[in-house]
Formats: structure tokens, C-alpha cells, sequence
């Protein structure tokens, strides 16, 4: 799916005159002091005329964050680095997103900090117990299994570039390191909380921006960006061009009160700015300020201690679908997974045909139904 129009954002925005975002999000690009942050240079790979008038084409986050990663990389002298280098460019020529460059360079970087410290200097001598090694570390730091598995599979897929480059023995990829997951259930909101949740929302912009994840189960990321003319009242659609995290476009529906709270927040916005949801003085809001407010709602609530977060708006939508009879292929849909196996862990949360047999055996059970005929150790 493609817009057929799209407004680019102000110049001066990538050019210093004004905030590259938000602070929010200049702290997260550069976490160092103000001092040492590189100086903006112009971030568009080319300007066209029309009519006199100038036509900016800014550089994409992507560009900005695997220069970033060159810059650094270059700056660290690590074992490898012009080949990380080639593989985080590779990454961008495949049309990567920005936090995907992001998470591959900080993983292989540790990693070969990691290799530099045990005076590994060599690709060719990097071998499984280095692998492991590096796991173990990363756990020692006690950091989440996800957390430690998204390194891992980060370092796999470098191998692997460095396998078809012949840069490292074959053998690292026949016999690979798994770490398994923790099966957990999605964690949903009960509907006598969703009400104490919504009674409390009395802002325009953010009780549509509650209703939208709470009805249609897009993700934050997918709100966020959305514009006004990806929303169509008369049809009650939203229009997802690209999603989050497989880039592959739907449309979601609008239930009755996230119409009426969608057309209020429509009726009541600066109808200039093309960004659907805007913060205060800024061109778009970010995640940080809507997970902000969505965390004083909760306490306002009272439901400050139940650590919900913003996803659990998506995981709520999704349960009560199935448990109101939806098909899971057309969740599927809904919610945008490319597997359907994702989309079946929330018919663990739901699943009423298994409740139904439980305490149909269980009444049996308790009714004292069963002799010591029935018993199956017999």
C-alpha cells in the first residue's frame, strides 16, 4: 500500500535551525552530553525546483543510523570492523529499518568488544565457545532472555555474512546456540479495568488515541504515524500503509465509540498538520510522551500497580475478538502477524471449548460421579 501524497516534513527541522524532533528523541539518538554531540549537517540527498518553489527530500532515519554506527564503529578499532561496516551497509541496501541497523550494530559491537578483550584480533579464529562465552556474559549482566537471544540471533546472522564473504569457519553455523523462550500468556486487561480506564480520559486527542489501539489493535508505532486522510469516518477504516514490524500494509476497522471519539478529536485538531496525532509544538508525537500519558491515566485509575502498558491495549482487543467469535485467520489480518502460529497464543487466553470440558469433568467430580472403577492407573 502507497500514498499517493505525502507532505514532507519542515527543512529546518534536519538542519539545526529547530529540534531534529523532540528532545525526547534527540536524547535517545545522542545519549551523550550536549557538548559532545556531532554537529547537524544537512540531511537530504537532494532538493528539486518547482515553480519556484524548493522540494526537500530528507534523509531517512535508516541513512542517519547507519552513519551514526560507521562513525562509532570506525572510532572503536575493533577486530572485523570494515566488515561490520559492509554488513550494516548491506542491511541498509536491503531496505532495513532504523531500529533494526540500530539493534544489529550495538549487538555485533559488543560482541566484538567482547572479542577484543580475550585478545581475539582475527575473524577467522572465532569459534562456538566464543559464542557462547558472549551469551554467557550477557546473561552474567542479568539482562531478559529476549533481550540476550535478539543479541544472539544478531551475531548469527553476521556469521553468516561472514561465512559467504569466507571470513569465518563453516562450522560456526552447523551446530547453532539456541536459548529458549519463556512461553508467556499476553497480558490483557480485564473489562472492568478498561472502564475505570476510559472513565478517567477526558482529553480529546487522548481518548482517541485509547479508543484506536483499544478497538482496532494497532500498535503505538502504527498510531503514531498515521495521517488524517488514512482515516475515513464514512467508511469507519483506517488505512495502515506500512506496518511495524513485517512493512506489509491493512486495514483495521473503527468500532461505534472510537468513531465518535476519532471524529471528535478530527473536529477539534489544527487541521493543517497532515499527523494525525501531534504533540504540543513539535511535528509528531512521539512514543515516550504517549507512554507518559497513558501511565498517568492508569494512575488517575488507580490501576497505577497492575503494570499495564500501552500494548496491552492490542493484547485486550485481540482476546475479546475470539472470546466475541472471531475466526483467528481473520485476527490474523487484523492484527497484521505473518504467522499464524503468533496469532494462536491468544487462543490460550481464550479458548472456551476447554474451559467448557473442564468444569463439565469437574462437576462430575465434585458431584461424586466416579468410583474407583473409573480410575486410569489401573
Amino acid at each position: 500500500m502507497t500514498r499517493t501524497e505525502r507532505i514532507p516534513p519542515n527543512p529546518n527541522h534536519f538542519v539545526g535551525n529547530h529540534p531534529l524532533i523532540n528532545s525526547d528523541q534527540l536524547d535517545q539518538y545522542y545519549p551523550e552530553s550536549e557538548d559532545s554531540r556531532p554537529g547537524f549537517r544537512p540531511a537530504f540527498d537532494d532538493a528539486s525546483f518547482h515553480k519556484g518553489t524548493a522540494h526537500w527530500q530528507p534523509c531517512p532515519l535508516s541513512r542517519k543510523s547507519l552513519e551514526r554506527a560507521i562513525q562509532q564503529i570506525s572510532a572503536a578499532e575493533l577486530p572485523g570492523g570494515e566488515h561490520l561496516i559492509g554488513y550494516l551497509q548491506d542491511q541498509y541496501r536491503r531496505n532495513c529499518k532504523a531500529a533494526t541497523i540500530r539493534s544489529a550494530a550495538t549487538a555485533i559491537c559488543l560482541f566484538l568488544v567482547f572479542l577484543k578483550q580475550r585478545g581475539i584480533s582475527q575473524l577467522e579464529d572465532i569459534r562456538r565457545q566464543h559464542i557462547g562465552a558472549f551469551i554467557e556474559c550477557e546473561q552474567d549482566r542479568g539482562l531478559k532472555v529476549a533481550s540476550v537471544r535478539q543479541k544472539l540471533q544478531n551475531v548469527y546472522a553476521f556469521m553468516r555474512y561472514l561465512s559467504r564473504e569466507d571470513r569465518v569457519v563453516p562450522e560456526l553455523l552447523l551446530r547453532k546456540i539456541h536459548l529458549k523462550l519463556p512461553q508467556r500468556l499476553p497480558r490483557a486487561i480485564p473489562a472492568e479495568d478498561v472502564m475505570r480506564l476510559l472513565s478517567v480520559v477526558d482529553h480529546v486527542r487522548n481518548r482517541a488515541i485509547i479508543l484506536l489501539l483499544l478497538r482496532t489493535g494497532m500498535r503505538i508505532g502504527e498510531a503514531l504515524n498515521l495521517q488524517t486522510t488514512d482515516v475515513d469516518l464514512n467508511e469507519r477504516t483506517v488505512k495502515i500503509y506500512e506496518g511495524e514490524k513485517n512493512a506489509t500494509g491493512r486495514v483495521v476497522y473503527l468500532s461505534e465509540d472510537a468513531r465518535q471519539a476519532m471524529a471528535a478529536w478530527l473536529k477539534a485538531r489544527q487541521a493543517y498538520k497532515p499527523i494525525l496525532f501531534y504533540g504540543q509544538g513539535h511535528h509528531y508525537l512521539c512514543y515516550n510522551a504517549a507512554r507518559v500519558m497513558f501511565k498517568k491515566y492508569l494512575h488517575q485509575a488507580g490501576l497505577g500497580d497492575k503494570g499495564y502498558t500501552l500494548h496491552c491495549l492490542r493484547h485486550t482487543c485481540a482476546t475479546e475478538l475470539l472470546n466475541a467469535g472471531m475466526r483467528i485467520e481473520c485476527l490474523q489480518q487484523l492484527l497484521g502477524h505473518s504467522k499464524l502460529e503468533v496469532t494462536r497464543i491468544y487462543a490460550r487466553l481464550t479458548d472456551k471449548t476447554r474451559e467448557q470440558e473442564y468444569f463439565k469433568a469437574m462437576a462430575i467430580i465434585e458431584a461424586g460421579g466416579i468410583d474407583g472403577s473409573d480410575r486410569c492407573d489401573h
